[in-house]
């Protein structure tokens, strides 16, 4: 086998994987205007061998109203990605999600300066 073999797969894993967050960057919060993705709603996001994606994200509040829709929206986002066959989503609150988790591109978005 040839060293290009060995390192293509993940060439293909890294494309993937920026495609999932591509989508995820088109899902936007309910409550606040920016994606979910900058806004550091995404805890964790593994995709396998199979495209399988698995994501554990939370939502700005428990008591967020579409706590029970919104990682069925997520996972239809993640599903239209070219190469993902499956997407999980899973909520956590554990840790809460806070401001600091956003990105400073969110912040900026926000009006707040870090």
């Amino acid at each position: 086998m040839r060293l290009f073999d060995l390192l293509r797969p993940k060439a293909v894993d890294e494309a993937l994987r920026e495609r999932v967050i591509e989508a995820l960057r088109q899902v936007h919060d309910p409550e606040i205007p920016v994606n979910i993705y900058d806004l550091g709603l995404i805890y964790d996001l593994d995709i396998d061998d199979q495209g399988q994606v698995s994501i554990q994200m939370t939502l700005t509040a428990p008591g967020c109203p579409v706590a029970q829709t919104f990682p069925g929206e997520v996972a239809r986002a993640v599903e239209q990605v070219q190469g993902v066959s499956r997407c999980n989503v899973s909520l956590t609150w554990d840790p809460p999600w806070t401001l600091e988790r956003a990105s400073e591109a969110a912040r900026l978005q926000l009006g707040l300066f870090p």
